[in-house]
């Protein structure tokens, strides 16, 4: 008879949404045992490690695509608030962790990085024009600066003037409150503190094989130990599945009604990066561009500056790249094993709808080296191919939603799927991701958890003061909450 092990809360995967996902729990229900599985021999291998995803603190701040211009030319910047509304949430819960000794050093997972769009060209200036004015009718965004002047603009960065033909139409915006973030830093600290509060047990290279739910409401989960060839069975109160690309998979394993309408299709991204001192010292900037027609959210083109344990460089990217595989280190069959008897015409009438997207996928996977250089150049008018290498990029799986009243449609941001008793939940999606994890965890414990969530609303207040408010709507809040957080993380204000 195989061990079986008994558990509250089963978290499957290793990254930063389990990781955020457990320490709420942990905080809110300190009783509660944990036990966290992980395929690889380490946390945070995939979408959350630092090379595999931007480091973008998302926050709206210069991603053009949060701000998209209808028809009539109006820019809309309901999305860009939202997305900066949450991302303060995360700061809060940081900054509270941090206080009870959960995080360490702010410096080890995130510092202030200016974050700026730059646009070339008639049509885009008069689109950051109307979008910067836009956002100025928004407390959250009233620190942004605006600039068509190549000056100015090479104060900011110098990188993405030197060089450039001074008759070039060019602006730009430029915030303080931008961040870069250590995703994978945040994760392994996470994992660590919920550790050490001995409630929380990890389970590295460990791979689940099945899920059954019991007659009594829980869930059976089946489990192998890749190292020593072990298997066993976990019995756990309640699952969530933060599996990144592999959460489809499971949620599909786990065959509860709610995952019969999803599919998936990977994309995969790649980097220029450049560790020339010389090169990144000059350059201290997010600076967002504008994506090409049919390009995906993940694949906007940008220039980070990023320090990562410890060792300063840029980024620039991504640029899309294509496998069957839903994970970095997963199978070239994922695609294949996710393609079911009731997605497989949504998958089919989607690729149709999406004749952009693929179309750009083609382009995106022809590009020769120097190829893509002309493309850094845009940006950067005076790189030099000897300072840059090509680097694989994390994976991800944009989410197929087969609605029964519209139809299947192609969805760029998150998606949580829960079962209708609430017992299991699944994670599926990409950006704005990791940026936004504490509302997105929050959000999952108040759908699945709506009676504990409001009696724990004084303990949800001391971890996140603005919690269940709107800081559009109440200045002194958001002033002060953006005055604490800074003087914790560290940050510029």
């Amino acid at each position: 008879m195989k061990e079986t092990i008994e558990t509250d809360i089963a978290l499957i995967g290793g990254g930063i949404m389990s990781a955020t996902l457990g320490m709420l729990i942990n905080q809110l229900a300190p009783g509660k045992t944990i036990h966290i599985f992980e395929r690889l021999n380490y946390v945070a291998g995939e979408s959350s490690d630092a090379w595999n995803n931007a480091g973008t603190g998302h926050a709206a701040l210069c991603e053009l695509n949060y701000t998209p211009e209808d028809e009539n030319g109006v820019v809309h910047i309901d999305k860009a608030r939202a997305i900066m509304e949450q991302f303060e949430v995360s700061k809060q819960f940081w900054a509270y962790l941090i206080e009870q000794e959960k995080l360490g050093n702010p410096e080890d997972f995130i510092r202030s990085t200016p974050h700026m769009s730059f646009v070339r060209g008639e049509k885009d200036v008069e689109y950051l024009r109307k979008r910067y004015a836009a956002l100025q009718q928004s407390i959250l965004f009233q620190n942004m600066q605006y600039s068509e002047d190549p000056e100015v603009i090479k104060q900011w960065t110098p990188l993405i003037i030197n060089g450039r033909d001074a008759t070039e139409k060019i602006a730009a915006t430029h915030s303080v409150l931008g961040t870069d973030v250590n995703f994978g830093a945040i994760t392994g600290a996470l994992i660590k503190a919920l550790q050490k509060s001995g409630q929380a047990t990890l389970h590295l290279h460990h791979e689940v094989r099945k899920l059954n739910q019991q007659p009594d409401k829980r869930w059976e989960i089946r489990v192998k130990d890749l190292s020593s060839g072990k298997k066993y069975n976990v019995l756990a109160k309640f699952v969530f599945i933060g599996a990144g690309g592999g959460s489809l998979e499971l949620l599909q394993k786990a065959d509860v009604p709610e995952g019969k309408k999803y599919g998936g299709f990977p994309v995969g991204g790649q980097w220029l990066v450049c560790k020339n001192p010389e090169v990144s010292s000059r350059h201290q900037a997010k600076v967002y561009g504008q994506a090409e027609v049919g390009a995906p959210p993940m694949s906007v083109p940008h220039l980070d500056a990023r320090i990562i344990d410890g060792e300063k460089a840029i980024l620039f990217g991504p640029f899309a790249s294509f496998s069957t595989k839903f994970l970095k280190e997963g199978s070239y069959w994922d695609l294949f094993g996710t393609v079911k008897y009731w997605n497989i015409f949504p998958l089919i009438k989607v690729g149709i709808k999406n004749i952009d997207l693929e179309k750009y996928l083609i382009r995106q996977l022809s590009l020769s080296f120097e190829d893509r250089m002309n493309v850094l150049k845009q940006f950067y008018p005076d790189a030099n191919p000897a300072d840059w290498k090509l680097q694989e990029a994390g994976q991800r799986v944009q989410v197929i939603h087969n609605d029964p009243d519209s139809g299947p449609t192609l969805q760029f941001g998150t998606e949580i799927v829960t079962a209708a008793d609430g017992t299991i939940s699944a994670l599926l999606g990409a950006s704005p991701g990791a940026s936004t994890a504490v509302s997105i965890m929050l959000r999952l414990l108040y759908q699945c958890f709506p009676d504990r969530a409001e009696a724990n609303m004084q303990r949800l207040l001391a971890m996140i003061p603005s919690y269940g408010r709107n800081l559009e709507e109440h200045p002194e809040l958001l002033a002060e909450v953006r005055t604490r957080t800074s003087r914790i993380l560290e940050l510029q204000a």
